[in-house]
């Protein structure tokens, strides 16, 4: 196995059991959160007859974020601010929490193609307002589209945007980010830039529901060195 264990908390919902699939083909050990026990115990064997030599553990939420240093919160928007309640009596200073949650109308029953507006900004600072001290969040796989991630057939050639505002965390989060085949992390910018980086998920739904595909996003002209180090 690969370093130490990525929690995700929504695990068993479509991003996040995407990612876990991907993370575990890796080589990574894996902890799959969910408010109900039986549903990540679950969720953990379905992966596991997916990627058989992986390590993967189905936990409820609260003890899933203490396995590792950098959380994923890969919930539905509507879910955020109750699952963050719930873990601020375990998140730990000097953890990473990767808010991937974008505000769509689709959780106050409207269009996925529009969006909320938060009162701080984005998503990912409501976040940062929401976790303990010494907790630092990092924005990010707003664009991935789930159903790709969890169809090991397809193949991944998209970046993936980051936003936090130390460098030294988002590298952390991109070796994660990039040990999945075909994906690449990209800084862009301060936390702040979240607000911005968000508003592509309706704006991809949109695309991709006239092109019946699960396109992504790619930035041309980047350079070809360590972008991170």
């Amino acid at each position: 196995m690969s370093g130490e264990a990525i929690p995700i908390i929504g695990g068993t919902g479509a991003l996040g059991y995407g990612l876990a699939l991907r993370w575990a083909r890796a080589g990574h050990a894996v902890v799959i959160g969910s408010r109900s026990e039986e549903r990540a115990a679950e969720a953990a064997r379905t992966l596991t007859q997916r990627a058989p030599d992986a390590e993967i553990e189905g936990l409820p939420n609260q003890l899933a974020a203490k396995q590792g240093p950098v959380v994923f919160l890969t919930v539905p928007f509507r879910a955020q601010s109750e699952n963050l309640n719930n873990l601020r009596e375990v998140l730990e200073p000097g953890q990473l929490l990767v808010d991937c949650t974008v505000p769509l109308a689709a959780a106050v029953g409207g269009k996925a193609t529009r969006s909320l507006g938060v009162w701080q900004g984005s998503a990912a600072q409501q976040a940062q307002e929401m976790v303990p001290e010494g907790v630092t969040v990092v924005a990010g796989l707003h664009t991935v589209s789930a159903p790709t991630l969890g169809d090991i057939g397809a193949e991944l050639a998209e970046d993936v945007l980051l936003c936090g505002d130390r460098k030294a965390d988002k590298a952390r989060v991109a070796a994660l980010i990039e040990e999945i085949p075909g994906l690449r992390a990209v800084n862009a910018g301060a936390l702040e830039m979240a607000r911005i980086v968000e508003q592509l998920t309706p704006l991809l739904i949109s695309i991709n529901s006239r092109y019946k595909t699960h396109a992504g996003i790619r930035i041309g002209g980047l350079p070809d060195r360590d972008h991170w180090a």
